[in-house]
């Protein structure tokens, strides 16, 4: 595709906004071009991974599909980003158990060759089964299914992106309905994914004030973003004004001991069974310069380790919108009662449905781009089902309507 009539800097070139409050303003967001691909993927089965007390992995499996799909991106368009004005970036969304990546018409190919590969990573290194699918957008438009994104900024060097339209249901209904989807879905491949920068090496969560909440909930009729905003201004009150005081990652919360529990399924993620000993041990002593780093809050290499604690505290994704609202949020039992009364009273108005799930840690799962330029973000999710849960309520009273 000639540069000039290249769209692949759509979402590089997408202004970012930094109050959270403006996600409901449905009109800001940009249509995606109509030659780029939506990536989707999702764990089957993860109702009986969670209960195999297997969450960590499902996370795992589903960040593995953004990771490998920028990876996939970043190399296919190295050669264009000249011409073009610029390196290539892509919107993305963590939804627990799965996740959904757009990427422009000239990674394609490699982002469903990703895809692939991520599928038949899932497989070998956590015996998870990760359906896995490509959708053309100018296809979901065709259905109905519009896609809409813009750009938050989460950090110093952290975007993080937002989605609107009934593009991005369409395409997990498409995902998981093997007859409907037939077209789209990616058989899995055994070749080895591109995951470097897919890192889990952070105890989970826990909170300092009681509960870890996590909510999803959709807007309902034609007022349902501004039935979303209504709800999101109510939790506020009930935290008492802001809801970043309730952000899982804190202070408080991070903790890093050696070594990490989560290096195996890291490994295993990014070397499978075949290679995983040398990723382990690779990772460990990774992990030991790191634990030297942060007991002596000191700086090695391209790792400063109060720096980097800094930003991670606002480039986590416990608040986003992907035509839900999700939150992740450390609380008070008596602020969990308000926040699900307040959920409740919304949902028997007919302004929204909804899925709670309530937990004593949060699960975080990082992608680290470029430690210098800040260019890293951390997924968080409820422990023992978070999302997963929450979605399962959530569908339930959808289905009621």
């Amino acid at each position: 595709m000639p540069a000039a009539t290249s769209t692949a800097r759509f979402y590089a070139d997408l202004p970012a906004f930094r109050d959270f409050a403006e996600f409901s303003d449905l009109a800001a967001y940009a249509p995606l071009p109509g030659d780029w691909t939506v990536l989707a993927s999702d764990v089957a089965g993860s109702t009986e991974a969670i209960a195999a007390g297997r969450y960590k992995a499902v996370n795992m499996a589903g960040a593995a599909t953004i990771m490998a799909a920028l990876n996939a991106v970043a190399d296919a368009t190295a050669e264009i980003a000249a011409d073009i004005g610029g390196p290539v970036d892509a919107p993305y969304v963590f939804g627990g158990d799965g996740a959904l990546v757009a990427v422009p018409a000239e990674a394609a190919d490699a982002g469903r060759e990703a895809l692939a590969r991520t599928a038949g990573r899932a497989q070998e290194a956590y015996g998870l089964e990760l359906r896995v699918a490509g959708f053309p957008v100018a296809a979901l438009r065709a259905k109905g299914g519009d896609i809409r994104v813009r750009k938050f900024a989460l950090g110093e060097g952290a975007r993080l992106a937002m989605f609107a339209g009934p593009g991005v249901a369409l395409a997990d209904r498409l995902l998981k309905d093997p007859e409907a989807g037939a077209a789209y879905l990616i058989p899995p491949s055994d070749d080895a994914p591109d995951l470097e920068g897919l890192t889990c090496r952070w105890e989970p969560l826990r909170p300092a004030r009681g509960v870890m909440a996590t909510l999803m909930a959709a807007g309902l009729g034609p007022d349902g973003a501004a039935a979303l905003a209504q709800l999101r201004r109510r939790i506020q009150t009930v935290l008492g004004g802001d809801e970043t005081a309730a952000a899982p990652a804190s202070a408080a919360s991070l903790r890093f001991r050696w070594p990490p529990a989560g290096l195996r399924l890291e490994a295993l993620a990014r070397a499978g069974r075949r290679r995983f000993w040398a990723a382990y041990f690779a990772a460990l002593a990774q992990s030991l310069v790191q634990l030297w780093a942060e007991r002596r809050q000191r700086r090695v290499g391209p790792y400063d380790a109060p720096k980097y604690r800094q930003e991670m505290l606002a480039q986590t994704d416990f608040r986003k919108f992907d035509g839900l609202l999700r939150m992740v949020l450390d609380v008070t039992p008596a602020q969990a009662d308000a926040i699900r009364s307040a959920l409740d009273e919304a949902h028997e108005a007919g302004r929204i449905a909804y899925g709670l799930h309530l937990a004593d840690a949060a699960l975080m799962t990082c992608l680290v781009f470029d430690l210098a330029a800040a260019d890293h973000v951390h997924f968080v999710d409820g422990a023992d089902g978070g999302f997963a849960l929450a979605a399962r309520q959530l569908k339930a009273q959808l289905a009621e309507r």
